[in-house]
């Protein structure tokens, strides 16, 4: 992965140029014939596969209809929208983290199932203010963040459960079991009482939580922690970046690896035990 995301977008660019050459290559058709049965300017074949002009989504379609392959216009159409913005360094956005806790208000509104794998924390529809308060915190501690603006990107996080209020959206959780019974940095009482809210908050009848226990052996174990928005967009949170995905290909890759964690994972009574284990440990 690229460490900034001009470099990450000219890649992205690129990728796409690369993919319209192919295709180009493998129709058998030269790009002077592509052209003309377009109705371009023969220099503009050029500037696509050179990543000097961004294709639009005409463009693509065009290219991929004249070249025999429109199965190809849907990925291709994701992935050019997704070049600009696939990549964003959080300390793009960390002067704010009210702002970081509204970056995807939008979409949130238009997502009717959300799916969460989380590998290191509890996922926000689930986290009570004072666990949120000290995530921020912390985040705020390792990326040497400016953003003062705590107590209200805490509030903008409480809020997002408005979205799950109603039984008009669903959500499906998977966690590791290793979450729970992490040294959390807020302290054992922020998660003793984070705990205790996932044994009642988990009974929201559009709200499913999986916990993979620790003895649960599996082909694999995502190191990322990743949500899938409906079947249109992944969001992966790294270390330095938030990564966007919104290919259909790439997203069907997430949207198998989450099916599979959820047949590793435990559900209802059995996750209240690992919970309430992790709660007597701490206590």
């Amino acid at each position: 992965m690229h460490s900034s995301q001009s470099s990450s977008a000219q890649q992205a660019r690129q990728a796409i140029a690369d993919r319209l050459r192919e295709i180009l290559r493998d129709s058998g058709l030269t790009a002077r014939a592509l052209a003309r049965q377009a109705g371009w300017d023969e220099t503009k074949c050029s500037r696509l596969i050179h990543a000097r002009t961004p294709p639009s989504d005409e463009d693509i379609r065009l290219w991929c209809t004249i070249c025999g392959v429109p199965e190809e216009i849907p990925n291709l159409i994701a992935a050019t929208r997704n070049a600009e913005n696939a990549y964003v360094e959080w300390r793009r956005v960390q002067r704010s983290q009210k702002r970081m806790q509204e970056l995807r208000l939008t979409l949130y509104e238009e997502t009717h199932l959300f799916r969460f794998y989380c590998s290191n924390v509890i996922p926000w529809p689930l986290q009570t203010p004072a666990y949120m308060r000290a995530l921020i915190t912390r985040f705020n501690e390792f990326h040497q963040a400016s953003a003062s603006d705590i107590d209200e990107a805490v509030k903008a996080r409480v809020a997002r459960r408005r979205y799950l209020a109603s039984g008009t959206r669903r959500c499906a959780m998977i966690i590791e079991e290793s979450v729970l019974r992490n040294r959390f940095p807020g302290g054992d009482e922020v998660m003793i009482e984070q705990l205790h809210y996932m044994l009642t908050g988990m009974d929201q009848p559009n709200l499913s939580l999986g916990i993979i226990p620790l003895s649960e052996s599996r082909a694999q174990k995502p190191a990322e922690t990743f949500s899938i928005y409906d079947e249109a967009r992944v969001f992966i949170e790294l270390v330095s970046a938030a990564v966007t995905i919104t290919q259909p290909r790439e997203i069907a890759l997430y949207v198998k690896c989450f099916n599979d964690l959820a047949s590793a994972a435990v559900y209802g009574d059995k996750a209240r035990t690992l919970i309430r284990s992790a709660i007597s440990a701490l206590e």
